[in-house]
């Protein structure tokens, strides 16, 4: 049965909601999957709370996972960026390590657990996990075992169906349940860290749809990035798609060039996808070809790498690919995942699909053709100084101007708070190359400006379906990308001075190729970007014109100001930050995000803050919201992402006072 979940004037028609989730109350409004629809706008159709009373919002429930205690130890520290769903008056949560928790949305009092029982000694690339996906199986009985399911796909590369109401395997599915998702892959992982998943299925017209998440930058034979199809009920696959073309006849295939062209691997998608099943279409956001930084095996402009590509959903055929990136040296992969909205443009009603990039830009295409729907345009960018590097003489520019995230930083424009700051900000900036965005990475170093966190990160963007406006969450700051000729490079010597000087390089070997890379943030002694602040910002576009609407600061880190033991305190507005917004009917933008431990809410037609409400940790995940059929609206978050946004297992949910 086709599912519809066609998106009207910004609500899910009672037929689309029957299809995709079953019946629900007269008064529950869900959260069906990632994006709360299919189509990944995060728009709630919630209206409960509003500009006028959110600020009347209090902590309704904190439920713990309990996967910070010592009895889930890991060996790589996990990270929880869980999106909830919420539907037939259930919440579900999917952790790090593969569980899958059913919770009571009223009181977050644990109904069931579901643990697959990954290996935790495995140091995965991203051990994380950004949710869990859900089907309703309209043709199997009412009473039947998984007619309504429930699928993650784990760190540990298996992607499991079980049943919504109990939390058992559907054993019907793969083998027990199970699918292996490292099997039949063009080329298989060399090491079991290699390959995983960090984001949910999306689910569509009785297909589970997969990408997956790979360590890009070990070496150009790295796991391949096949996006992959299976029947919800069998798990048997029915389709998978190479996003670096094996077929001659295929149009981009001549645009991969050099020793590796189509044997190397990587250009995944390890976002989330998104579909629209009335026209049978899911769309991909790619990332770069493998390894990131070193273009020279894999000349040409890498077609279908970083890429947003719209894929028929029943059979995996290319139907149009728009290229963001041409041949990626910057690991600027389209981590958002797309948003599906229609935009009016010349009086007339456009199906479109928005890609936010972490290059800082906007993409905004025809949903049916991958035409623009605002001007792009080829502009001439720097060349390579690496031999046997042919770096893409332009690059593809959107007209939404000026950026949504700064794509230069001067000497002049170092930054700090002290003169101290100041100056060693501008000695890091003096000797690298630096010319803009797209200054390929060299010998003596490159300025890469957004960094390789965005611009636009994997975050992602809300859409206001009414007012026709989408807010994007970016990051302001620098970073430097150096290649090191193998022959000269001592790792350990070099990790040994940095420790000294205090520097904190991220080293990627980059077997097979003539180099090693080295990057990291650029920051000050006192540990802030050397880029002025806000370091974070939240950017509204009005998608009727193409201009900004507003833009805000993320939130805010706090520095203290003398020695250690200084009580003084200067907060900096603008905090660098990783997890996305959502949008509410009640004219609300809510968003966590940034590193100040808050639940922020915006309006969404200003983007003055409302209201913020604190938090265990920081949260780095992307809120929901839901309504009860009591009606009462709650909005949730997770929390814990681990390293600086704190440690924690926590699932906390808001609701207005009385």
């Amino acid at each position: 049965m086709k599912i519809r979940s066609r998106v009207s004037h910004g609500k899910l028609t009672a037929a689309a909601l029957v299809l995709a989730c079953g019946v629900l109350s007269a008064q529950e409004i869900g959260w069906f999957s990632y994006g709360r629809d299919t189509e990944g706008t995060r728009y709630s159709p919630a209206a409960e709370i509003t500009r006028q009373n959110v600020a009347r919002l209090e902590l309704a429930w904190t439920y713990r996972t309990g996967e910070s205690e010592p009895r889930f130890a890991t060996k790589k520290p996990t990270s929880f960026e869980t999106t909830p769903l919420f539907f037939d008056g259930t919440m579900y949560v999917g952790t790090p390590l593969g569980r899958v928790i059913a919770l009571d949305p009223a009181t977050g009092r644990e109904r069931w657990v579901f643990d697959p029982e990954i290996k935790r000694d495995v140091t995965y690339g991203d051990f994380a996990s950004r949710g869990v996906s859900s089907w309703f199986d309209a043709s199997a009985p009412a009473d039947a075992m998984c007619k309504r399911r429930i699928f993650i796909a784990t760190a540990q590369s298996q992607l499991i169906a079980i049943d919504a109401r109990t939390g058992r395997r559907c054993t019907g599915f793969g083998r027990d349940g199970i699918v292996d998702l490292t099997t039949g892959l063009r080329i298989p992982p060399f090491e079991p860290q290699a390959y995983s998943m960090t984001s949910p299925p999306v689910v569509v017209n009785g297909l589970v749809i997969t990408g997956s998440s790979i360590a890009d930058n070990s070496r150009p034979t790295i796991a391949s990035g096949e996006v992959r199809a299976f029947d919800a009920r069998t798990g048997a696959l029915k389709w998978s798609w190479d996003p670096i073309p094996q077929d001659p006849k295929d149009p981009a295939f001549g645009q991969w060039r050099g020793v590796m062209a189509n044997k190397t691997g990587g250009a995944n998608a390890w976002s989330v996808l998104a579909a629209d099943a009335e026209r049978d279409l899911v769309y991909v956001p790619t990332g770069s070809a493998a390894p990131d930084y070193y273009g020279g095996l894999r000349l040409g402009d890498n077609r279908y790498a970083n890429s947003i590509v719209a894929l028929r959903a029943s059979t995996g055929q290319v139907v149009w690919a728009f290229q963001t990136i041409h041949h990626d040296l910057w690991d600027y992969d389209n981590a958002s995942p797309p948003a599906l909205v229609t935009v009016m443009r010349n009086g007339l009603r456009v199906p479109a699909v928005l890609q936010a990039n972490k290059n800082g830009m906007l993409y905004v295409l025809d949903r049916d053709t991958g035409e623009p729907v605002f001007p792009i345009e080829e502009r001439p960018v720097p060349a390579s100084d690496i031999p046997g590097e042919e770096a893409s003489r332009t690059q593809p520019f959107t007209s939404l101007t000026p950026p949504l995230s700064p794509h230069r930083l001067s000497v002049d424009d170092a930054w700090g708070l002290t003169d101290e700051d100041r100056a060693s900000c501008r000695a890091q900036l003096e000797g690298l190359r630096n010319e803009g965005i797209f200054t390929p990475p060299s010998v003596k170093g490159t300025l890469v400006m957004p960094s390789n966190i965005g611009g636009a990160h994997w975050g992602g963007l809300a859409v206001d379906v009414e007012r026709q406006i989408a807010v994007v969450p970016v990051n302001r700051i620098p970073a430097m990308v150096q290649l090191l000729p193998r022959e000269t490079v001592k790792i350990e010597e070099s990790r040994r001075e940095d420790r000294r000087l205090g520097r904190e390089y991220e080293y990627n070997m980059m077997e097979g190729t003539p180099y090693v890379m080295r990057r990291r943030i650029l920051v000050s002694p006192s540990g802030l970007p050397c880029s002025p602040p806000p370091f974070g910002a939240l950017v509204a576009i009005d998608l009727k014109t193409g201009a900004r609407a507003w833009e805000v600061p993320l939130g805010a880190i706090t520095q203290r100001i003398g020695s250690e033991g200084s009580t003084d305190f200067k907060p900096i507005p603008g905090s660098p930050n990783l997890g996305g917004p959502i949008v509410t009917a009640g004219g609300l933008v809510f968003i966590g995000a940034a590193l100040d431990r808050q639940l922020h809410a915006y309006d969404i037609e200003t983007g003055r803050e409302l209201w913020h409400g604190s938090l265990p940790a920081s949260a780095k995940a992307t809120p929901m919201s839901y309504r009860l059929a009591s009606g009462d609206q709650y909005v949730a978050v997770t929390v814990g992402g681990g390293g600086a946004f704190g440690p924690g297992d926590y699932v906390v949910a808001f609701k207005l006072g009385r």
